[in-house]
């Protein structure tokens, strides 16, 4: 009777060591294995669905001043800080000025040149001043913009209304043009820069303050005033307005779904 209680309780101790999961067929009542948990590096490494981003319609950012006003100094700055942009190379019959380079800084064309132009209905705008013939191909701006660049021109005030005006027939020129006036704080200052210079007698330079006191007049024809500061001061600006006007609404385009 000794030897089989023992036996029994042998048996009793050994079932109950068994290891959780292993009580064999059948069995209910006690734990089942669990399925293993995917690890959290997998679950990042699965594709997550975003929203598609609205794309920006290119700009036009239009730029006029005075003569002596900086805009081509702020043009050479913005261009280098913001290499996406491209800028418009304007035509014009004046001569080269010592360091100018053809195709960089304007198209330098004869007056026949440029009257042929003109006649087949190639500029944008165009508009004589200061005695020169002075033009914007219209294939240098919209065709940067249907390329989705953004494009930056500079072009005298003229030029500048001539430009806005065809933007009202226009939905294209419309929603790219952004224009800028840029000027000194004063005809003082201006006519420093003008002297300093160097590139115009007497006469001119009062020529071109009588009509510099006529394009200031205009400043309030512009989206945006810029009063010209130092140069870091007034690319500073110019690139707050890029960015502004990068992020409107009415440029989005709605997203491809």
């Amino acid at each position: 009777m000794q030897q089989t209680k023992s036996k029994g309780r042998r048996r009793s101790r050994s079932a109950a060591h068994k290891p959780r999961g292993q009580d064999g067929p059948g069995r209910t009542g006690h734990h089942a294995p669990r399925a293993a948990r995917p690890s959290s590096a997998k679950a990042e490494q699965q594709p997550q669905r975003r929203e598609p981003l609205p794309l920006t319609n290119p700009v036009l950012i239009l730029i006029s001043a005075p003569s002596g006003g900086g805009k081509t100094t702020v043009v050479h700055q913005l261009l280098a800080a913001r290499p996406d942009m491209t800028r418009v190379v304007t035509c014009t019959t004046r001569e080269p000025r010592p360091g100018e380079v053809d195709g960089v800084d304007y198209y330098f064309l004869t007056a026949a040149s440029f009257l042929k132009r003109l006649q087949a209905g190639n500029f944008l705008e165009h508009a004589i001043v200061y005695g020169h013939s002075y033009g914007t191909l219209k294939s240098e701006v919209l065709g940067k913009l249907r390329q989705g660049k953004d494009v930056l021109l500079n072009v005298d005030v003229q030029g500048a209304a001539t430009i806005r005006e065809r933007a009202q027939q226009d939905s294209e020129l419309k929603r790219a043009l952004v224009s800028v006036f840029l000027t000194p704080r004063s005809l003082e200052i201006l006519e420093q820069r003008l002297r300093r210079r160097g590139t115009d007698s007497e006469a001119a330079i009062q020529k071109r303050l009588s009509v510099a006191r006529r394009e200031i007049a205009q400043w309030r024809h512009f989206d945006y005033l810029v009063i010209s500061d130092t140069i870091n001061e007034d690319l500073r600006r110019m690139q707050a307005i890029v960015a502004a006007e990068k992020l409107r609404v009415a440029r989005a385009q709605a997203p491809e779904t």
